[in-house]
């Protein structure tokens, strides 16, 4: 059934923005870690969105979205008041959120920073100590930074040109906190799987869990198409039910780097159809 659009915020002009969304029985039951699946037109794809915030007394989600495809273009064109043709979720594996002894260390990049937002105030209402590291290009491409600052004792900043915090890759960072305190508990890392990568194999050294949320090609969400499978410790797990968090040092990235760049060519060229013709589909 359809879901109304309550407030929409353009974080980054043309390319991020935020919705909230009405969804009652989502927000009751969404944990951090989960995400939905939607649909913006009758004949439109599904894409799979991690829930980057929920609220059960008011009954709304929060989702945040880079417009990179036809589907989220489309899904740009939206504003409050609309409403999302099909939304299901909330689906996949919650994050394993425990009461641990050492700091947590949330790592996020891009649009990945809204979700892990999600699971890094999990653990904080776990009563466990939060640290993040979020990073992007430039500060005007750094997100949720309020939002984190509002529970995080410390929010650490890598951009890549220096425009804010400290000028290099949040891998940087990752490092010396774990050179300098040998009691993290945990890493968790989201954002684009080159980052998770570097993250994993940052951790590796120094023997600390690492947990890494995986966005797969999905279509269905329930474990029955098989298009987001992934390989983690030699063995074929699926994102949709398995996952989407799964241990950063047993995946096989590169297998996953290649299943996501697999239809490329299609998806720009629909892209581009879109901008040059739009959709012959109705909100």
């Amino acid at each position: 059934m359809p879901s109304r659009i309550l407030r929409k915020r353009k974080l980054i002009p043309g390319m991020t923005s935020e919705l909230v969304i009405e969804a009652p029985h989502i927000a009751a039951k969404a944990l951090p870690g989960n995400f939905v699946i939607l649909r913006v037109w009758e004949d439109g794809e599904r894409i799979p969105l991690t829930i980057a915030d929920a609220d059960k007394e008011t009954g709304t989600i929060t989702l945040v979205y880079l417009v990179m495809g036809k589907t989220t273009a489309h899904l740009e064109t939206l504003d409050a008041g609309d409403d999302i043709l099909d939304l299901c979720g909330p689906l996949g594996r919650a994050t394993e959120i425990h009461k641990v002894d050492g700091p947590v260390i949330c790592v996020g990049g891009g649009t990945g920073i809204a979700a892990m937002h999600h699971i890094a105030k999990g653990h904080h209402m776990a009563g466990n100590l939060v640290v993040t590291i979020i990073g992007a290009r430039c500060e005007d491409l750094l997100l949720f930074r309020d939002e984190l600052c509002s529970f995080c004792p410390e929010v650490l900043i890598a951009t890549n040109d220096g425009s804010c915090g400290r000028q290099g890759l949040v891998t940087d960072l990752l490092v010396e906190m774990l050179e300098n305190d040998k009691t993290v508990a945990e890493v968790v890392a989201v954002g684009p799987v080159p980052m998770m990568r570097a993250v994993a194999e940052a951790t590796r050294p120094f023997g600390v869990k690492t947990t890494v949320s995986l966005n797969s090609i999905m279509v269905d969400g329930i474990g029955m198409c098989g298009a987001c499978r992934v390989s983690v410790g030699g063995e074929t797990r699926f994102a949709c039910v398995d996952g989407p968090e799964f241990d950063g040092h047993a995946v096989d990235f590169g297998e996953l780097g290649a299943r996501l760049t697999a239809f490329k060519d299609q998806e720009r060229l629909s892209y581009e159809e879109f901008k040059s013709h739009g959709c012959n589909c109705s909100k």
